[in-house]
């Protein structure tokens, strides 16, 4: 019976497979099977050995791995005798010289190694979806909005590059990180590498060139866990961005703003009982799960902080941190990426909220100009601010509340008023904005 929710409801088949029982046993075995090469090229175990521990690997079982586990309550060791059992001779020579984190670990850097590749591939197919929107509504005038009031115009394109310039950092966050958390170790006990004896750099080496990540220039019992924390770290920055930009959608669909709308399907129900209710339950999933992923921070930071060479209160917490914050943030992501391509936009009410105010919020483009033509910038702020009060407090339009004003008249004539006051004449350079990281961004692989 499904417990928890990424088995029944959150989460990518991709994504879980590379967390499942059967592929965390099948990077371990590629570990053992990778350090019996790695010895018998460098003769440290007999020739021909590690054929025969590769042959036994492909008939190991995930339920027999399980039965041993039950008797002698060692994960490592069930998975070492089960391929002994499948090795014949050769069985002697599995895990010679290693201990359980130098597998466990080394699988570990594998498993985070294909998580980053899904992981990159889907942000950047959102950074993909962020620019396209930011080009089809580079000119989509907007109120824009400074602690919740509305403010000078803005437009949603450059709403939607500001996001993708966000995400695309995130991406070169990830490529930079990548060397770092998918290093492997063949280091021993304590990180003497004794019982490998002097060929113990070599094996190390030799081992990881074979599964493909680099060695780990030096460890104790495990891998430091720093490298995981910043990948963890990673991915609770990610969704931040993500959480962020569904906050906006957010309140930008509600009833009283109305500027935009997730998709909603003719079958879809709202409410249990409101039956009118059209609710952005995509993008409050997102900001709800982003939480979650923000949580495990704080464990993968104290796993850390071990005592001497090594403690075992990071094993039972990784086996939760990192394929939960794996399968939640690719789900985030993805789902993100659907609730942008389906976006509904209400021209009608972006105009209607950009007028809301009966024009004082064009009040800047009016103080600029003022200053332009000889008025002081303080004195043009202090004209336009009691202007300002003025339409405010008698209800009447900011323009003309301007034309009024004798001071405003001498340096501006209704006519420029008028045109200043367009939202459609005061983006600035948003438009050259949007092309220019666009450009930059279409690049990007």
């Amino acid at each position: 019976m499904a417990i928890h929710p990424i088995e029944y409801r959150y989460g990518h088949a991709e994504m879980k497979s590379v967390w499942n029982e059967e592929t965390r046993l099948s990077k371990m075995l590629s570990v053992e099977v990778a350090l019996a090469k790695a010895q018998a090229n460098l003769s440290y175990i007999p020739k021909g050995a590690d054929e025969k521990i590769t042959k036994g690997a492909k008939n190991v079982k995930l339920d027999r791995v399980k039965t041993i586990e039950d008797e002698i309550h060692h994960d490592v060791m069930a998975v070492v005798l089960a391929l002994a059992e499948q090795s014949d001779d050769a069985g002697k020579w599995i895990h010679f010289g290693a201990t359980s984190n130098d597998i466990l670990d080394t699988a570990t850097a594998l498993q985070i190694k294909d998580s980053i590749l899904i992981l990159r591939t889907e942000t950047a197919k959102l950074r993909s979806v962020l620019i396209e929107k930011a080009i089809q509504h580079k000119n989509t005038v907007c109120a824009g909005r400074t602690h919740g009031q509305i403010g000078v115009p803005t437009t949603y394109g450059l709403r939607f590059a500001i996001w993708a310039s966000e995400i695309d950092r995130h991406i070169e966050r990830l490529d930079q990180l990548t060397s770092r958390a998918t290093v492997g170790k063949m280091s021993g006990a304590v990180g003497t590498q004794a019982a490998f004896g002097k060929k113990g750099i070599e094996i190390q080496k030799k081992t990881m060139d074979i599964l493909g990540i680099e060695a780990a220039d030096v460890s104790n019992q495990i891998i430091q866990r720093d490298r995981h924390a910043e990948f963890v770290m990673w991915m609770a920055n990610t969704v931040t961005t993500l959480d962020k930009i569904c906050i906006e959608i957010r309140s930008l669909a509600r009833s009283e703003i109305a500027e935009v709308e997730e998709s909603f399907g003719k079958k879809q129900v709202g409410s249990s009982t409101m039956p009118h209710k059209r609710n952005p339950i995509k993008s409050e999933q997102v900001c709800g799960l982003a939480r979650i992923v923000r949580a495990m921070v704080e464990p993968e930071l104290r796993n850390n902080t071990l005592w001497d060479e090594r403690d075992l209160t990071n094993s039972s917490c990784e086996r939760i941190v990192f394929p939960e914050s794996c399968v939640l943030t690719d789900h985030v992501i993805r789902l993100t990426s659907i609730i942008l391509q389906n976006l509904r936009f209400y021209p009608e009410n972006i105009r209607k909220n950009m007028n809301l105010l009966n024009g004082l919020n064009m009040g800047e483009a009016i103080m600029i100009d003022l200053s332009r033509k000889g008025v002081g910038r303080q004195e043009a702020h202090e004209i336009v601010r009691q202007c300002a009060m003025s339409a405010r407090e008698s209800g009447i339009h900011m323009k003309d509340a301007l034309i009024m004003n004798e001071t405003v008249s001498k340096y501006l004539t209704e006519g420029e008023i008028i045109q200043l006051m367009d939202p459609d004449n005061y983006i600035g350079t948003a438009v050259e904005q949007v092309e220019s990281l666009a450009s930059q961004l279409k690049k990007r692989k």
